[in-house]
């Protein structure tokens, strides 16, 4: 994820891979949840860079991704190109899972796709298994780093500056809520140490929000997730 905040720097993202994608993000909660979708697209996608543009503090940056495309300016949009021009956009409501999947099955469909694993047999799971010895080794935590990857990204959009904390908090439990019940307790307890979880296992994104809000640690979050950060950059 790279955050875009001027005229100059759209132009060369656009043009900088042969796919990427703009996501141009508002301040309200039709961006939030367009940024899930997205993320979770380009989370099995990782060959796609994303450049996110917050368009309340860099107007002038997405004013030139509307010139160069003609497109008409929403905010959230998601934008895809391939060779500096576009293929296909989603706005506002739009930006759906099934919507994404069928452009992106439609337009991209020789861009490899890294789908999650199921069925409880996470990427720690296999690692571990006596009877497959084909994965590379774990890191001397025990944990799998390919498998934090999309964590390592979030948390370097946030610190960046290219998502709000809203959209960064909302992303984050949202993403540790669909693949917590794959995780070991010993990653489970690294993510989970972001946000102060009432419901232990149980992960319910508004209520350990609303439980944040009512409960605030003594920590900053920016300064949480700084020091998160840190810690999966050493495994």
């Amino acid at each position: 994820m790279y955050a875009i905040t001027t005229p100059e720097e759209a132009d060369m993202f656009i043009e900088s891979q042969t796919v990427t994608a703009i996501f141009k993000a508002g301040t309200c909660h039709k961006t939030m949840q367009g940024w899930g979708n997205v993320e979770k697209m380009l989370r099995e996608r990782p060959e796609i860079p994303v450049g996110i543009i917050t368009v309340v503090e860099h107007r002038p940056a997405s004013n030139r991704v509307a010139e160069r495309t003609g497109i008409v300016h929403h905010s959230p949009q998601i934008i895809l190109f391939r060779n500096g021009q576009p293929l296909f956009e989603l706005n506002n409501w739009d930006i759906t899972l099934e919507n994404l999947e069928s452009l992106f099955s439609q337009h991209l469909p020789d861009v490899k796709v890294e789908k999650p694993q199921e069925g409880g047999t996470g990427n720690l799971e296999r690692q571990t298994s006596p009877t497959q010895n084909t994965e590379p080794p774990p890191s001397s935590s025990g944990l799998a780093p390919a498998a934090l990857e999309p964590y390592k990204r979030l948390l370097d959009a946030y610190l960046s500056g290219a998502i709000s904390e809203p959209q960064f908090a909302w992303t984050y439990l949202n993403m540790f809520r669909e693949d917590a019940s794959l995780r070991s307790q010993e990653e489970f307890e690294l993510l989970n140490s972001l946000f102060g979880n009432p419901d232990e296992h149980h992960i319910h994104p508004r209520a350990i929000l609303q439980h944040e809000q009512e409960n605030p640690q003594a920590m900053p979050l920016r300064e949480r997730a700084q020091a998160l950060r840190e810690k999966l950059a050493g495994l």
